[in-house]
């Protein structure tokens, strides 16, 4: 895939979908938090799906350079064939009985995977906690390596505040293994005004190209960024990037977000999450310029720096690689805040034509 400033390979097919647990993750949530009865939880995505969905402009061009995964079988075609609108009455279908029996739902899409769906039970463990300004922030623990690049790179931020620091602080949190290329991850952040909050990421990887019943399949067993390209063994859980992120403020939910973006993801939530907690709003921290760290020396600067920062980089510590504007490359985080003062603020990323809202 040609994305312009860089090309990525993808591996997509039959042979690359990973055992998927959302809606078992989805469900164990609902068993032990939820308010509302599973049907009405599922019923406005059921009323959406028979409506179909109109294109931003974001998701148009992903759909284009994409193309050869979400138009790769004719399930596919019909989804994404209209550049304006998915049809997405396949989904529909789905979603009621998803709505009606969720696990027999997942088995009936891939019932190849049925035995391992069987022995599939999503676990509990406890957040990776780092203490940066006096606050907690909370992040996910392994298999995912989000959680830990996010815990390091803010204890990083918070001892300098130079550009040049910064990026040796995020390279340090990535310890050089920070090369990855754009994913299908759909995070959602949520608090309310009791203190309450969610943070949710799923992710497809960046899709395996099959479709069944108006969902694409996930590609896992063929994100190498991610999962690396060691010897995988059967019932193990396989690596993320996917990172929930809270931040506690004496002991009350500060601010809770996450991020797509393939393994950029934890460096983008970690300069969102420091730039709030110097004072910026989530949409001022969201829409700032960010950076990324690939290897020991490539310094990517999104457009927006001034020259006044960048001129404070050491003569030839990196080679730096300058976008032209804000990119989805950098990833797209959403982000939710309960201020000190109570009130609240939420915000998207324009990257990735995220939203935010305030009700």
């Amino acid at each position: 895939m040609d994305f312009g400033s860089m090309t990525q390979s993808y591996h997509v097919g039959d042979g690359s979908v990973a055992v998927p647990g959302l809606l078992a993750g989805l469900t164990e949530a609902h068993d032990r938090f939820g308010q509302l009865e599973w049907a009405e939880l599922v019923s406005p995505a059921i009323e959406l799906a028979h409506t179909g969905v109109e294109v931003s402009s974001a998701q148009a061009f992903l759909h284009e350079i994409l193309r050869a995964v979400l138009q790769r079988d004719e399930g596919g075609r019909r989804i994404y064939g209209n550049v304006e609108r998915l049809d997405t009455v396949d989904l529909a279908v789905t979603l009621e009985r998803i709505r009606d029996d969720p696990a027999a739902a997942v088995r009936e899409l891939v019932p190849e995977l049925e035995a391992d769906l069987d022995a599939y039970l999503p676990i509990e463990l406890a957040p990776l906690h780092a203490s940066v300004g006096g606050r907690d922030v909370l992040t996910t623990p392994a298999p995912s390596r989000g959680g830990a690049v996010v815990a390091s790179a803010l204890e990083g931020f918070a001892r300098s505040h130079s550009l040049h620091d910064r990026a040796t602080a995020l390279r340090s949190a990535y310890g050089g293994d920070s090369y990855g290329g754009i994913t299908g991850t759909t995070h959602i952040s949520v608090v309310d005004a009791a203190g309450t909050a969610a943070g949710l990421s799923s992710t497809l990887g960046a899709g395996s190209g099959v479709h069944r019943g108006g969902t694409q399949l996930n590609n896992m067993l063929g994100e190498f960024d991610v999962i690396g390209r060691g010897k995988l063994h059967p019932r193990e859980r396989l690596a993320s990037m996917m990172t929930p992120t809270l931040v506690l403020e004496d002991g009350r939910p500060r601010l809770v977000l996450g991020s797509a973006g393939s393994v950029r993801l934890a460096g983008a939530i970690a300069q969102v999450a420091a730039a709030v907690l110097d004072g910026a709003s989530v949409s001022e921290a969201i829409e700032r310029p960010r950076i990324h760290v690939v290897g020991e020396r490539d310094l990517h600067l999104e457009g927006g720096f001034s020259h006044e920062e960048t001129a404070t980089l050491p003569e030839g510590a990196w080679n730096v690689i300058p976008w032209q504007s804000l990119n989805l490359y950098f990833g797209g985080a959403s982000a939710v805040e309960l201020r000190p003062d109570g009130t609240l603020d939420a915000a998207g990323d324009s990257r990735r034509g995220g939203h935010g809202i305030v009700v």
